[in-house]
This record gives structure tokens, sequence and C-alpha cells, in this order.
């Protein structure tokens, strides 16, 4: 969701900020945060040109719905964003206009104990995990498959209503996907996000007849087959395709995999290298207990964002190494539109219920047989 935004002219940013505010005044319920990952997927592309070709072109639109990722605001974006969306914000005005609620029940922020972090027994936690990911059945998806992930998730967010803001939360809700391997075809349940509760389209193109290409922050499947399985190799490549994203590019290489790991399928062969590739990151730790959102504890793998003060989990089963979800937790307290977030705030939570290979578009694993 992060942007390389060094490049952009003013022009550029004045545009954005118009298409925010756009955004914050007309959109249906639930869609402010793809608009702000639309914007993100944007930019990032058009620095993706930019770094191949003098001629500046049309940006292309984002090519998924991706799980939602709390915003960790980077200072060339910050006056463009604050006044829309701060980890999930909500502006509603005093008569019902502007950016609605999703079409989640909210409640009050959530939060947890932040947790013991330390450096040392990283090296073991990681082989461990990238032996149960070698050894995990993990099967090979086919021309005319799906891939089918379900989530549960929720989020803490700054809510304002006349003017007045204060933290809360969507509650857990249910997430479904689907996808085929190449990218080009699939559909999302997220109450979170669309409009009705059978889902939505994220079949390609997109409505302009735009096919965006497969990269590192959207991947398919088939592009995941191509990527090397050389720890080092793999590392450095994430390096470069970031540069310039995020807050830091440890944390940016960081975010990447984790996001790899959350909603995509990498193959049989990639995921012990992912695990492998971000054991080389500086920063990174072992969090003793976790909680993913479904409430199952485990161990994590963590790094904590200096700028932010946010500590992304990575959330893994104690005995069986299996991956389970994420997390953001608030580990430094942090201030933001004038709303004290403190250190145990749970930003984002997710738990992975079920990732399997499926022959039909909306078909689950239990209709499969």
């Amino acid at each position: 969701m992060n942007a390389n935004t060094s490049r952009q002219h003013p022009a550029a940013w004045d545009q954005d900020a118009q298409l925010l505010s756009q955004t914050a005044r007309d959109l249906p319920t639930g869609r402010h945060q793809f608009h702000k990952e639309r914007l993100m997927a944007q930019i990032h592309e058009q620095v993706q040109r930019e770094e191949h070709t003098a001629t500046a072109t049309a940006p292309q639109k984002a090519r998924r719905f991706r799980l939602p990722r709390p915003a960790i605001t980077l200072p060339a974006m910050a006056a463009a964003l604050s006044a829309v969306v701060i980890a999930g914000v909500v502006t509603v005005g005093g008569d019902g206009s502007g950016v609605r609620d999703s079409g989640v029940a909210t409640g009050p922020a959530l939060t947890t104990d932040v947790g013991t972090a330390s450096a040392k027994g990283v090296p073991q936690l990681i082989d461990q995990i990238s032996l149960a990911a070698a050894e995990g059945d993990h099967p090979t998806v086919k021309p005319g498959q799906y891939i089918y992930i379900e989530s549960v998730l929720a989020d803490t967010f700054v809510k304002t209503v006349d003017d007045k803001s204060s933290l809360a939360s969507h509650e857990l809700h249910r997430r479904q996907m689907w996808e085929s391997p190449d990218g080009v075809k699939g559909w999302l349940i997220d109450p979170a996000v669309n409009d009705s509760p059978e889902g939505e389209t994220l079949s390609l193109p997109d409505e302009q007849g735009n096919t965006p290409k497969a990269h590192l922050g959207g991947p398919s499947y088939d592009y995941l087959t191509k990527l090397t399985t050389d720890p080092d190799k793999l590392l450095a490549k994430i390096y470069k395709e970031t540069k310039g994203q995020g807050n830091t590019p440890d944390q940016q290489a960081f975010a990447t995999i984790g996001d790899l790991l959350a909603e995509s399928y990498p193959p049989a062969e990639l995921y012990p290298a992912l695990f492998e590739a971000a054991a080389k990151i500086p920063g990174v730790v072992v969090v003793d207990d976790a909680v993913d959102a479904a409430g199952r504890h485990g161990v994590a793998v963590a790094r904590l964002d200096e700028t932010s003060g946010q500590r992304e989990e990575w959330i893994f089963d104690k005995k069986t190494h299996v991956y389970l979800g994420a997390r953001n937790v608030q580990v430094k307290q942090l201030t933001e539109e004038g709303v004290l977030i403190k250190a145990g705030t749970v930003n984002f939570t997710m738990a992975i219920k079920n990732r399997a290979v499926v022959d039909g578009m909306k078909q689950t694993p239990s209709q499969a047989g």
C-alpha cells in the first residue's frame, strides 16, 4: 500500500489531493479504503514507468482489492491523506454526508498486551518455519482452477464525527477471495469493501480496459512461480523493486514479504525462501506470545517500524509452525489527528481460516468435496 512518492511534481500532488477529496465526498459504504489503495497503486506504477522511460503516461488502476493494511503515513503523503484516512480513518459529516462507515459493525479500539520481543532465537525459529513450509501440503495451481483464501479480520481506526475524532474499530468479519493463477479472474466477498453481500468481481481488464501487470505489490500465482527461490537474490529483488516505498527500506521489505504470506499463494519452492529472506532483514525479532484474529495464540516473527511505532507480527503455531495470521500492534505511543494511540492498540489483525485450490469461481473447499 505504501508507495514511492519522491518523484512526483507538486501539480501531481494537487491532483492526488483532489482525488482523495472527491473520494471523501462521494464514496458509497466501505469504498474509501479501496480508492486509497488504488491511488497508492497508481503512484507505484507511475514510479515504475518513470524508472524505465522519460515519457510520462497515464497511471493504471489497481489490479485488485488488496488485503487492508494500516496506513503508515509517509512525510510527502501526510497532507493529502490525513484528512481522509489514517489506519482506516472514517470521516462522517454531521448531516450524514461524506465517507460513510464500512458495512461492518464498529466498537471500541482493539487492544492487547504488547508482549516481549527479542532478537534471540530468530534464526532457529525461521529454520523451523521454513522446514514446516517445505514439508506442508502445497498443490500446484492448474489453469482453470482458482486460489481460495478465507480469512477473518478487524482493524482500529480514527473515526471523526462532527469534527470530533476518537479511536474505534471495525468488528471481526469474514473475507473470501478467489483468484485465477494468472490473476486475470477473481471475486471478493468482504463487507468492509463490497457494496453488495454477494461481493464483486476482481476480473480484469478494468472498466478502462486496462490489465495491469502483476508485480510484488500485486502478484499473481503465475508471477510468483517465476520469482527466484534463492533467499539472497529474492531479498535483493524485493529491496530493488520497493526502493523508496515505506518508511525505511528494511521495513518495506519485511512488509512486502508479509503481504505475500497473508493473501497470496506462494508456490511450494518459494514459500520457505520467503522466510529465509526475511531472516536476513535487520531488526527482525521473535515475540513470545501473539494472538491472531481468530484468538489463536502463537509465536511471532516481527519487526518494529520506528517511524510509526507499529510492530508488524507474523503469527505461527508454536508446535507445527504453520502460518496463522498477522497483526500490527502499536508499541510506541503516537498521536494522529489529535487522537492518542496508546501502546497495545491493535491497528490491524487477521487470521487465515482456509487457503486452498478449487475448481470454480466462488466454490469453497467444502463444496468441492
